[in-house]
C-alpha cells in the first residue's frame, strides 16, 4: 500500500533530514541489516522481560525499504528490539509480531544510514565503554578511513587512534571485567609512542594475559621502566612483572625487609633477581642448577603447606 502525501512528515536526525511514516509491520516483513555498526550478540533476556512487561516494544523500528525484496524492510535502527520480539514470537508468544515501526520514504545510502544510526545512539548516551572505538573499526572496514572520520565528524588520525585501541582491547583475553579492556588499552596507547615497540606492546599483552599485570593502574608505571635499559630489559623476560622491573632502576628505593623466615626468603629472592637474564640463560639445561630448584622448590612448596594449615 503506497502512502498519502499527507502521511509523510519530515524527521531531522543531525545533518540528515528523512520523509518517514507511521505504521505497524509484521516481525517476518524486517530483514536485518548486515551493514550493522554494532557487533556481539543482540538476545538479551532483560529486554525480553521489558518488551513483554510493556507490552510490546516502547520505541519504533526505523525501518527502511529493502533495495532488493519487494514488500520487505530492512532496519536502520532496532536490531536489538526486533532480534529480542522475534526471541519471543518463536516463544509461542504471537502477541509480539506486529511491530510499530517508522518507514522512511526511500532506501538510505551506506553514508546516510550510518549518520543517522550513531545521531541516534549519541542522543541516547548509548555508547558504553567499548562502543565509540568499536564503531570506528566497523566503519573502517565498512567504509574505509575518510569516510568513517566523515561520518563520525572527526579527523582521521583521531579515527586510526580509535581503531588501534579497540584492536588492542580484542588482544586483551585475561581480565575480570572483560568490559574493561578498553581502559587498559587506553592505557597502553597512552604510553609515549618512543617507548611503546612492537615488542614492547606484546610483552605487555602477553603479560596481563598471564596476570603478571593485574591493574590498569599499573601500566603508568611503565614510563620509568622502558626509559631505563636494565630495567626494560627485566621487564621484556617472560616470567617478570612490573615490581620486578622497578627495583632494577638506578636509585630505586629498597623495601625493607622483614626479620627472620620471611626476611631470609626475601634475601633469595634479591638474590636472584640481581642476576642478568643473559647469565642465567648459560646455566639452561645445567644439571646442578636444576637439581638445586627442584629441591628448593620442593622445600618452599612443603613450608607453604605448613604454613596455611
Amino acid at each position: 500500500m503506497i502512502a498519502a502525501a499527507t502521511d509523510w512528515q519530515e524527521r531531522r536526525l543531525g545533518r540528515t533530514v528523512l520523509r518517514t511514516r507511521r505504521t505497524t509491520v509484521d516481525i517476518d516483513d524486517v530483514v536485518p541489516n548486515d551493514k550493522q555498526p554494532r557487533v556481539g550478540p543482540k538476545e538479551d533476556p532483560e529486554l525480553q522481560r521489558q518488551i513483554e512487561a510493556n507490552e510490546g516494544i516502547f520505541e519504533p523500528l526505523l525501518l527502511e525499504p529493502h533495495p532488493a525484496i519487494a514488500s520487505k524492510f530492512r532496519i536502520i535502527d532496532g536490531d536489538r528490539r526486533w532480534t529480542n520480539s522475534k526471541v519471543l514470537v518463536e516463544q509461542s508468544k504471537p502477541q509480539y509480531r506486529n511491530l510499530p515501526a517508522e518507514i522512511t520514504e526511500h532506501t538510505l545510502d551506506d553514508e546516510e544510514r550510518f549518520r543517522v544510526w550513531i545521531y541516534i545512539h549519541r542522543q541516547r548516551k548509548e555508547w558504553d565503554a567499548k562502543e565509540k572505538e568499536m564503531v570506528a573499526c566497523q566503519l573502517v572496514k565498512l567504509v574505509g578511513r575518510a569516510s568513517a572520520a566523515n561520518i563520525l565528524g572527526i579527523t582521521v588520525r583521531e579515527v586510526d587512534k580509535l581503531v588501534e585501541v579497540y584492536e588492542l582491547a580484542e588482544r586483551l583475553k585475561n581480565i575480570r571485567d572483560p568490559s574493561a579492556s578498553i581502559t587498559w588499552a587506553r592505557e597502553i596507547n597512552g604510553i609515549n609512542k618512543n617507548l611503546v615497540t612492537p615488542t614492547v606492546v606484546e610483552t605487555i599483552v602477553q603479560k596481563i594475559n598471564d596476570k603478571l599485570i593485574t591493574n590498569s593502574k599499573d601500566l603508568r608505571r611503565l614510563r620509568p621502566i622502558l626509559k631505563d635499559p636494565v630495567a626494560k630489559d627485566c621487564f621484556l623476560q617472560p616470567t617478570t612483572t612490573i615490581n620486578d622491573a622497578l627495583e632494577k632502576l638506578e636509585g630505586a628505593p629498597k623495601a625493607q625487609r622483614k626479620n627472620g623466615l620471611a626476611g631470609d626468603l626475601g634475601a633469595i629472592v634479591d638474590s636472584i633477581r640481581k642476576h642478568p637474564w643473559t647469565a642465567l640463560a648459560d646455566l639452561r639445561g645445567d644439571e646442578d642448577t636444576l637439581r638445586t630448584i627442584e629441591e628448593a622448590e620442593k622445600l618452599l612448596k612443603d613450608l607453604k603447606k605448613t604454613l596455611k594449615t
